[in-house]
């Protein structure tokens, strides 16, 4: 992709979080599943780390491979024309150098977002300090600079995710994390793991910069998020692991009466699935 092509493509990213309608990302994990995200009509898409391990045979939490999950956002950045941005977890964490390279290496394969996470991937899976993810944040944003493209970089604070602490700081810690993440060069700050609509509609109030949630079954839908003040909503790996569900009922009915039935309901032809790349 041509710098310029990608400059455009970045501020085009940037310019959906500001509105004037919520930003709806889904999901993909291959080429196919993004061209069919595209094909609905969504004006960009994301990847997901654990749809994309999956691919490769791994257990989410930066397990797989950094040059295979690359392979995977440049053949869905080659086939789309929407706008994408790269989840790539922790981008080598908690090495700054490695933090800058991902940087680097995911706009090479055509991104023009990317997410940076604060949990570790190691022992207990804890959160990064603070202070420490600010100069992580810090290095992503001087490798956008360096790289001339102004990529979107989601900061992700994983305080509801991973029940941090107590219950009753939870708020005032995801808080403090989002802002410093914000004040440290985050275009958007993804809070994960938080469904109650009052929590969100404070945190949307307490946070300084557009506020990401998960969408999925039991959570809020995406009208009522963006009632909220909600600026941007995702599905991480929801869409992948109902597409493994139905794979799942197949195999099931297959082996147990040698029927077809799970493959009958609303299957795309062989033709349509050849269409998405023929353009």
């Amino acid at each position: 992709m041509e710098s310029a092509e990608q400059r455009a493509k970045a501020e085009a990213f940037r310019a959906l979080h500001a509105g004037p309608r919520i930003l709806v990302l889904p999901n993909a994990w291959d080429a196919a599943s993004a061209r069919v995200f595209e094909e609905a009509g969504f004006p960009a898409i994301a990847t997901t780390s654990g749809g994309v391990a999956a691919v490769f045979g791994y257990p989410d939490g930066e397990r797989v491979p950094l040059a295979d999950v690359l392979r995977i956002v440049e053949r869905i950045a080659a086939v789309v024309r929407v706008p994408v941005t790269a989840d790539m977890e922790a981008c080598g964490a908690p090495s700054a150098e490695r933090v800058a390279e991902t940087v680097r290496r995911t706009i090479a394969a055509g991104a023009v977002g990317i997410n940076l996470e604060d949990s570790t991937h190691a022992g207990e899976r804890a959160l990064t300090d603070v202070g420490r993810q600010v100069e992580l944040l810090q290095e992503a944003r001087r490798a956008t600079g360096a790289a001339g493209v102004p990529i979107v970089i989601n900061a992700r604070t994983d305080v509801y995710l991973r029940g941090s602490g107590e219950a009753g700081e939870r708020f005032d810690e995801a808080v403090r994390r989002a802002n410093a993440y914000r004040r440290a060069g985050a275009d958007c700050l993804f809070l994960i793991g938080v469904r109650d609509g009052l929590t969100i509609e404070r945190l949307v109030r307490a946070i300084d910069g557009p506020v990401n949630v998960v969408g999925g079954p039991g959570a809020l839908p995406v009208p009522e998020l963006e009632r909220l003040g909600v600026r941007r909503v995702s599905i991480a790996s929801g869409a992948s692991r109902a597409s493994l569900a139905l794979v799942e009922r197949i195999a099931t009915e297959l082996r147990a009466t040698g029927t077809y039935g799970a493959m009958e309901q609303k299957t795309m032809t062989h033709a349509k699935v050849n269409a998405l790349f023929e353009r």
